[in-house]
């Protein structure tokens, strides 16, 4: 069975992901008034499932909403001990090497997968387990925060999919891992 990984951020101009204090503010600077989902929901007919990190699955939680996620989440993490039991049916906690942690997540049915938060799209990155990176640019020069990315053991290559401007200024690229 084909799986595939797709990384879906939204980026400031210079790469950084979040701000310095994990601040996300920025994010909806551009008034949004319809409510533009920008590929989110094309994203999410796209996957089984969205693996996070730990910090973002906390992030998640203090936004004060419901539970935003219909699809099962997995987190990633050496530290964190147990979830909410609000969500024991919608989240699973996993931790270990990451390509174990991919086969697990696999042998449980599910081989599409969001892949969301600064380390882990990083560890994924180191180990090559990008399919596709849909990179959304926000007009901001954070000048330092939450880097997309980091030092990689090798170069990797991607095909452009295609690029779209929203709300005439926001601008995702879509691209494929080129094998």
């Amino acid at each position: 069975m084909a799986h595939k990984n797709i990384v879906f951020l939204g980026k400031s101009i210079d790469n950084y992901i979040a701000g310095k204090h994990g601040e996300l503010d920025w994010l909806d600077m551009i008034p949004n008034p319809d409510q533009h989902d920008m590929g989110y929901y094309a994203l999410m007919n796209d996957i089984d499932a969205i693996v996070m990190g730990k910090n973002s699955f906390k992030t998640v939680l203090g936004f004060d909403i419901e539970w935003p996620y219909e699809k099962h989440v997995f987190v990633l993490s050496h530290s964190l001990k147990e979830i909410p039991k609000t969500l024991e049916n919608k989240v699973t906690l996993l931790s270990g090497d990451i390509k174990e942690v991919l086969k697990t997540i696999h042998n449980k049915g599910f081989h599409n997968l969001y892949i969301d938060g600064g380390k882990i799209v990083q560890s994924f990155l180191k180990n090559d387990l990008i399919d596709e990176l849909r990179l959304t640019t926000i007009p901001i020069v954070l000048g330092e925060g939450v880097p997309l990315f980091d030092i990689l053991p090798k170069s990797l290559v991607f095909d452009h999919v295609k690029t779209e401007v929203f709300l005439d200024q926001i601008v995702q690229s879509h691209y494929k891992r080129k094998h």
